[in-house]
Order: structure tokens, then C-alpha cells, then sequence
């Protein structure tokens, strides 16, 4: 009986070994072991590529990894798509570890950090200078960092614009192509197209949303919440003082609901009527195109309205995504070229990606501005002109300043407008958080922007 025991074990112990060797290329669900198997078995380098669209855009981006792996025959790029959720964590596991990918997909707001602290590597040395000299302004400021690229924009987005139902606006007997210009204005538009079972302004609802959503509204003071160098709080003024009072004011009238329906980014209020006007972003726009298409022409855009009614000033962060190499990539020219072909070479690769995504969001590069000015859907896309015009050229980029800023400033506004404390009172309460943290974080002077 030992011995058959005995015999079990060993049996299932090397089934165990088996199953495992077996197992070895795959890793977690949705990972390669790309850190490991550098190269295919027709001896082509392999560059691990993660994406952070998870599923929604994997035919797209696997059609054109596919031409990029026949078009030469030295490298082979394998994409493992990475839902929202889990993105952030996998990546600071891998990165953590040194087995991060090759490239990966990465947001605006992370790469100054990312390269102060080697997680990324600059991209000059290894591809044709001449593809920076194709960004716009906005974008080449975005990716660089120290005199260096160490990204490059694969697509940006307005996170802050104004959509209305042109209906409403109708009914309730305004122009429909005259939408509020002015925070007194859209007050104003708020109260005449509010009724039962219908909102004048629904926005960001919880604290999270208002952190980040309402960059583009603290523009407009003049001012984030903290200094350029990080070394005091700039957020008890006339400006911020003037923005609260605003928002409370949407509360108080009973323009916003007593509590917003659904995340920032949802646009169902608007399709299904319960507001008729809505602070978004631009990325919107795909999915009133795809799943809302009855409604499209009952919609409007404009910029967010500004205290004085004057555009040209910011009423808009802009965030995006870009490709970069990892610090810790063992193939960083291999992996740059292939950010170069991707992103940097043909125009059309990156026209047909706005295409299927209904030209929710924008470019960086100035080529593929001018290819779209030919596209019969691009150049004819009202929604798309507006922002062209009134909202991208002024736009700015999304804050990197720490979180819990951002944070401090949205817990002041919810004070505010859901808990009745005084405007004064509040504020000062912000600038002493923001001015406790740079103390406790000896903050002060440490903008990588201005090293």
C-alpha cells in the first residue's frame, strides 16, 4: 500500500512538472511571458506590446501589428490586451518585477514621472528625429521630458465639453445653435430647460469624478489649486471663489440633481432625457455614434461657458494615450521602430483608427491632421470643427501634480454645494490640506517640469 502510494505521488508530482512546462508561455490571464522568450522559433526577435483598450479595440490593433510582423523579418510584435480595471496593477507588478513589456500603452499624465524614475526610456536615439518635428505644439510638450521623447501620442482627448439636446432647447424656445457661452448664461438655459423628469445640467457626481474633471474649470480662475513649483497652495482666491459660488449655485436652483445620475463619463442621462445639457469629454462621441445613432442629430457641442464668455482661454484639460518603451526592455531599438511605423509613419494607419472610433478623439501629429482635412466624414464632422476650432487650441494638459491636490479641491466643492459650508470656510480648509501635504511631503520645489 506504501507503495502504490508512494507511486501516486511521484505520478502526479511529474504531471505536475509536465503541466507546468506546458503552461510555462502563457503566465496570468492575458499576460505573455514575453520577458522570457525573446525570440520565435524562425529566430525573429519578439516585442512584448500591452495595450490597456482590453478587448475593445483588439481587431484593430492585431490588424495592424499583423501588417507591421510581414512587413519586415527581424522582429515579431505579440499585443496582450489588458482591461481597464487590472491595467494599472499588472503594469506596476511587471515594472516592479523588471519583467515589464517591451511597449506598452500610457497615458500623458504618466510619463514625466515614469521617466524621471526610469520606468520608461527616451526614444531619440533610436528613430528618425524628423518625427518629432511633425507634432503639434501641444503634443510634443506632452511627450517630453529632460530635452528627451520619451513617448509618443497615439491619441488625445478633451476631457471637458458642453452636449446638449437640441430639442430641449427648442421646446423650451432657445436657439439651438446658440448654447451658453457664460456661467450666467448657462444658469440661465438651466432653469428654462429644467423640469419634471428633466435636469438643465447634469456633471460629475462623486469626488473622484470632480477631482479630474474639473481641470478645465480651474483654469479658468488663472491658477491650479497649487503653485507651478509645488511649494504653497494657490486655491483661496477671487477665482475659486467665483467657480464655487457658480457651482453651488447650479445646486441651489435645482438645475443639477441632488445627486448626479451615474459616472462622468456616462452620456445615457442625455439620450434618454433626463437632462438636456451635460459636461463631458469628447470620448463620448463613439458611443452616441455607435449605440445612439437616433438621437446624433438631436445633439449639440460647444466649449464649457467661462465666466466671460470668451473661448480662447482654457475650458479644457487634454488627456490621451501614447506608446513607450520600458525601462527595463532588453530590445529598446527594436521596440522604438516599431513606434515609429505604428505611430509615426503612415497617416492612414492612425485616419483609420478615428474612423472606427467615430472621430471621438484627436491627433498629435500634424500629417495625419492634414490627411483628415480629406476624409469626407472627417472634414464634414460639425462636432469635430467646433473642438478643432474653440476647445483643442486652448486646452490644457492634464495636471501631474499629486493626486490628493486634485482631491482636496474636489472635497472642498462637495463642502460646498452638498453640505452647506461656507464658500470662505472651505476654501481655507483646502489651502491649509494642500499646504499640509507639501509640508509632510517635502513637496515643495519638486515639479519635474521645472528641474
Amino acid at each position: 500500500m506504501r507503495k502504490n502510494k508512494l507511486f501516486v505521488v511521484l505520478v502526479s508530482l511529474f504531471t505536475l512538472v509536465i503541466l507546468m512546462a506546458g503552461c510555462k508561455g502563457t503566465g496570468p490571464e492575458g499576460e505573455s511571458a514575453g520577458a522570457e522568450s525573446e525570440e520565435t522559433e524562425s529566430g525573429k526577435t519578439v516585442i512584448d506590446f500591452w495595450v490597456s483598450w482590453g478587448d475593445s479595440k483588439a481587431d484593430w490593433f492585431n490588424k495592424w501589428i499583423d501588417k507591421y510582423n510581414a512587413s519586415q523579418d527581424e522582429v515579431e510584435v505579440k499585443a496582450t490586451f489588458i482591461a481597464g480595471d487590472a491595467w494599472e496593477q499588472r503594469v506596476k507588478a511587471a515594472q516592479a518585477a523588471g519583467t515589464g513589456p517591451d511597449v506598452m500603452t500610457m497615458n500623458y499624465g504618466s510619463i514625466v514621472f515614469s521617466a524621471q524614475q526610469g520606468k520608461i526610456q527616451p526614444l531619440d536615439e533610436y528613430v528618425d528625429p524628423a518625427i518629432f518635428e511633425d507634432l503639434h505644439d501641444f503634443a510634443n510638450e506632452f511627450v517630453s521630458f529632460d530635452g528627451k521623447h520619451y513617448a509618443y501620442p497615439f491619441n488625445a482627448e478633451p476631457g471637458s465639453i458642453l452636449l446638449y439636446r437640441k430639442d430641449f432647447f427648442e421646446e423650451a424656445g432657445l436657439d439651438p445653435e446658440q448654447p451658453p457661452e457664460t456661467w450666467d448664461e448657462l444658469i440661465e438655459y438651466g432653469k428654462k430647460l429644467s423640469k419634471d423628469g428633466r435636469y438643465g445640467l447634469t456633471a460629475a457626481g462623486n469626488t473622484n469624478d470632480l477631482a479630474w474633471s474639473h481641470w478645465g474649470l480651474q483654469a479658468m480662475t488663472g491658477q491650479l489649486p497649487i503653485s507651478d513649483d509645488w511649494s504653497k497652495a494657490t486655491i483661496n482666491n477671487e477665482g475659486y471663489k467665483k467657480l464655487f459660488k457658480f457651482w453651488k449655485t447650479l445646486y441651489d436652483e435645482g438645475i443639477f440633481p441632488k445627486q448626479q445620475p451615474g459616472m462622468y463619463t456616462e452620456i445615457q442621462p442625455l439620450v434618454d432625457g433626463r437632462t438636456a445639457m451635460m459636461f463631458n469629454g469628447s470620448f463620448t462621441f463613439d458611443a452616441l455614434r455607435n449605440e445612439y445613432a437616433d438621437v446624433v442629430d438631436k445633439i449639440g457641442v460647444a466649449p464649457l461657458p467661462t465666466p466671460d464668455g470668451n473661448y480662447k482661454q482654457p475650458t479644457s484639460a487634454m488627456g490621451g494615450w501614447t506608446f513607450v518603451v520600458d525601462g527595463n526592455s532588453k530590445h529598446p531599438e527594436e521596440a522604438a521602430k516599431f513606434i515609429e511605423w505604428f505611430l509615426a509613419g503612415d497617416p492612414e494607419i492612425m485616419v483609420d483608427f478615428f474612423e472606427l472610433s467615430n472621430f471621438s478623439s484627436f491627433t498629435g501629429r500634424k500629417s495625419v491632421d492634414e490627411a483628415l482635412k480629406d476624409h469626407p466624414e472627417a472634414s464634414n464632422d460639425e462636432w469635430r470643427k467646433i473642438l478643432l476650432e474653440k476647445v483643442i487650441p486652448y486646452a490644457v494638459p492634464e495636471p501631474i501634480h499629486a493626486w490628493e491636490i486634485s482631491l482636496a479641491y474636489a472635497n472642498a466643492l462637495e463642502r460646498v454645494y452638498l453640505q452647506g459650508q461656507d464658500i470662505d470656510e472651505s476654501l481655507k480648509q483646502a489651502e491649509k490640506e494642500i499646504n499640509d501635504y507639501i509640508e509632510t511631503n517635502d513637496y515643495a520645489g519638486t515639479n519635474p517640469r521645472l528641474q
